[in-house]
């Protein structure tokens, strides 16, 4: 559907009455209620309204009721710059927001050579690194781009995603097949239009017979956008980031201090002293919000926690590698950043 952007703010003006007019859409929804937030789902549907506010209506369930507890109480208790774990899980599996591209989107940086899947469930439970990849995908929205629109002085609203394949096979594949599924289901369905461009770099040979299988499950909008690279990748990531803002280990010059994937380096971190207050104030609310409802007989979040609620993609990941044995690579966990 071709339309200018005159229609596309006749299009855009009538989505948020009807979102307002039917209770989907509220003043303070940390969904966004911006209108590049409600420009995303109507791009993702193509501007038709009826399937927008479908998916716009479905988003909002979600939101409520994912792993039991809702993301902002899920996002409240784990905090994705910062939880106990993240350092182990990052030495197997990191996965982290960067510096800027050339265009002011951030970076979305995924590695996976050293992951053992075995190792790193010693350190996080399948549940509980299912829901780090719940919060990741959270901040893009709720921070990372926000942050980053303020720096570029305008609208940033998707991320650069590169995906590094060194020391992937084909046999790793099929240990994380299930949880790559899920990612992107998840990333397309309510994080969409947050992935401008997707690099796959040091792509095997098998990643021919690999991408065979992932394609099936993206839109044509999401596969449009996906760059398969080998090892010869730096000139193409250098045309599109500058030099001092791609990491070393990806032939840019960035050298953070501690690791570039431990760093959280961009816009975003530049109130993050700030940002920690406010966290653990809202975290005290929301435990003394608890506490009164406990006292006053009403159902608590820890016994809404208390319904079995699986996260199917890890669950079944951290099975199939126990049955495969040895180490465990993933491929691309989308959820991060979303699709297109």
């Amino acid at each position: 559907m071709s339309l200018d952007n005159h229609d596309q703010h006749e299009i855009l003006t009538q989505f948020r009455n009807i979102l307002t007019k039917e209770n989907i859409l509220h003043d303070g929804d940390t969904i966004g209620t911006d209108d590049s937030t409600l420009l995303r789902f109507l791009r993702a549907r193509k501007f038709n309204l009826k399937d927008a506010k479908k998916m716009f209506a479905d988003c909002q369930e979600w939101r409520k009721t994912v792993e039991g507890i809702g993301i902002d109480e899920l996002y409240r208790t784990l905090d994705p710059f910062d939880y106990p774990e993240r350092n182990e899980v990052f030495k197997s599996w990191p996965i982290w927001f960067h510096k800027p591209d050339k265009n002011g989107r951030p970076l979305n940086i995924n590695s996976f050579g050293g992951l053992n899947l075995p190792e790193l469930y010693k350190h996080i439970s399948p549940e509980r690194h299912w829901q780090t990849f719940l919060v990741s995908a959270e901040s893009l929205t709720r921070e990372v781009l926000p942050a980053s629109s303020k720096a570029a002085g305008r609208t940033i609203d998707q991320a650069f995603v590169i995906v590094d394949l060194k020391g992937f096979s084909l046999h790793q594949f099929w240990q994380v097949k299930a949880l790559t599924r899920n990612s992107f289901q998840v990333s397309q369905d309510y994080f969409p239009e947050t992935m401008g461009q997707l690099a796959i770099v040091n792509a095997p040979m098998s990643f021919t017979f690999i991408w065979s299988i992932i394609k099936p499950w993206l839109s044509k909008e999401t596969a449009d956008k996906v760059d398969i690279l080998g090892s010869d990748y730096q000139e193409v990531l250098l045309r599109l980031v500058d030099k001092e803002n791609l990491p070393a280990s990806l032939g840019g010059a960035c050298k953070c201090k501690g690791g570039c994937k431990y760093s959280s380096a961009g816009p975003w971190k530049e109130n993050f002293d700030e940002r920690g207050e406010k966290r653990k104030r809202e975290l005290e609310a929301s435990q003394a919000t608890k506490q009164v409802l406990a006292v006053n007989g009403g159902p608590s979040i820890e016994q809404a926690q208390e319904v079995p609620i699986a996260a199917p993609s890890e669950t079944q990941a951290a099975v199939e590698a126990k049955e495969h044995g040895g180490n465990g690579e993933a491929m691309a966990s989308v959820t991060v950043v979303g699709s297109a």
